[in-house]
């Protein structure tokens, strides 16, 4: 049966004291009740209420569509945004039950948003608006008849592409080139000798401060925006608008585990505690368990995520039924790990043996078509589990790509070194990498890395790809 505003309201009107007296500190927020079609469409848009145009969006929402009328997937119980206020999304054909676990959801996603770290550069109270000027802006370029759908999507589809590649800690400052310069010059200096009348002199290079850029540079497409001069303005636009939205979006990639286990951990401890009637709190445990229950030879950061925190909790407070309206040391635990973690950091801290072995975790390895397990969670193996994961959660299963060299040979080439951890470029991918960092930069473009144990440059230039390995 589904539920009228009304009594959504009321719900949660509880929801907010009870999540109020256990502690948390949300954004004001906005819930919007839609249908099935609309949703969708929020979907495809990554919940945002206006977006650019761009045939990708149109793809995602037919696909979306497609699995969804066939019964292949179903949709999300909920859909919340960082932004001030904050804006979430209910069902409205979901039931009563359905929609008070999701506001109880939604205000545990709030909190994180507002108190998490890695979300404090994302400026949530312009979010809407920097949306739709984006959208604005990037259909004046379309209807635009000097400019055009066909050359605005090609610019796009390269800084889709490549929007990823930029810096993993936004907290970390970048430095302005003049600073860089005198972080050069100071490295170079000869450091203080008091026997240097024993020592033979040091010999110091002086560091090439025409070099660009003087370090390597993780933004690559500040760099090709800032840095080609051939581009036109409405280009640089598009390479703009893309960063600044995926350095929105990148806090969420960073924090998934975390964010969505967080969310789970609340929402439990209010129904729990709201008082649900019988009837909504046995469909209410049904719908936790299809939330927060492990996915067979996969990960689901609600499960991973929920049971690191709560036990974190019963590492601190025991076994008892926590009550969270009292501020003790458990509950503070729970708000700096909030405060302050990323999933990496999180995972790295807080995941112990015990809870691995618990969960389950293995670590598998896929040779000629068969599946081997390579280490399970017991004490040789558990640190290797560990590590492995904490590689690949956030932004970790990306490779990390850097330019060195915007004048390689002489002629305006690019150079790019990955930054190599063990695990090798995927050759397609790296080609269609290549194939977009040329369609943005308008000359050659070469990667530097490792295949085989070798050092290897794969290059893209006039005469086509070619992967060019060292003697």
């Amino acid at each position: 049966m589904t539920a009228d505003i009304e009594e959504l309201a009321r719900w949660d009107a509880k929801i907010q004291d009870l999540a109020l007296a256990y502690g948390l500190d949300c954004f004001e927020q906005e819930f919007e009740l839609c249908d099935h079609h609309e949703m969708l469409g929020y979907m495809a848009y990554s919940g945002m209420p206006a977006r650019y145009p761009h045939w990708s969006y149109g793809k995602s929402y037919e696909r979306q569509k497609t699995l969804y009328d066939y019964g292949v997937s179903g949709l999300p119980y909920e859909m919340v945004i960082n932004a001030d206020p904050s804006l979430a999304y209910l069902m409205a054909d979901n039931s009563t039950c359905l929609n008070v676990l999701t506001i109880a959801h939604v205000y545990g996603h709030n909190d994180f948003f507002k108190n998490n770290l890695t979300f404090s550069t994302t400026r949530p109270e312009f979010t809407i608006e920097m949306f739709k000027t984006h959208a604005d802006r990037v259909r004046g370029y379309v209807e635009d008849p000097s400019i055009g759908i066909d050359r605005v999507e090609s610019i796009l589809d390269a800084a889709h592409a490549l929007s990823l590649q930029c810096r993993r800690n936004q907290m970390i400052r970048k430095l302005a080139p003049d600073a860089q310069a005198e972080r050069l010059i100071d490295a170079a200096a000869p450091r203080e000798d008091p026997y240097r009348s024993l020592h033979t002199r040091e010999e110091v290079e002086a560091p090439d401060l025409h070099r660009v850029p003087l370090e390597p540079e993780e933004d690559l497409l500040l760099f090709l925006r800032d840095y080609n001069p051939y581009l036109a303005d409405w280009e640089r636009d598009l390479l703009t608008i893309v960063d600044e939205e995926t350095r929105y979006f990148l806090p969420q990639i960073e924090t998934k585990i975390m964010n969505e286990g967080w969310a789970s951990y609340w929402h439990y401890q209010i129904m729990t505690n709201v008082g649900l009637p019988e009837e909504l709190y046995v469909e209410f445990a049904v719908h936790h368990n299809q939330v927060i229950r492990p996915h067979p030879g996969g990960l689901n950061p609600y499960h991973v995520g929920f049971k690191v925190w709560e036990d974190l909790y019963r590492r601190i407070e025991g076994d008892e039924p926590p009550d969270h309206r009292r501020a003790t040391a458990g509950r503070d635990a729970l708000y700096s790990a909030r405060e302050s973690e990323r999933d990496s950091s999180f995972l790295r801290r807080f995941l112990t043996e015990d809870l691995a072995r618990r969960l389950g975790l293995f670590e598998f390895r896929e040779r000629r078509g068969d599946t081997y397990v390579t280490e399970v969670a017991d004490e040789p193996g558990f640190e290797q589990i560990r590590d492995t994961l904490v590689a690949s959660v956030g932004m970790g299963g990306v490779p990390v790509l850097r330019i060195v060299d915007a004048d390689g040979g002489g002629h305006r080439g690019l150079v790019i070194e990955h930054a190599f951890d063990g695990r090798e470029l995927k050759l397609e991918d790296a080609e269609k990498t290549l194939g977009h960092l040329h369609r943005l930069w308008g000359h050659e473009v070469s990667i530097r890395t490792k295949i085989g144990g070798k050092k290897t440059t794969l290059l893209l230039g006039d005469d086509g790809f070619e992967a060019k390995s060292a003697a």
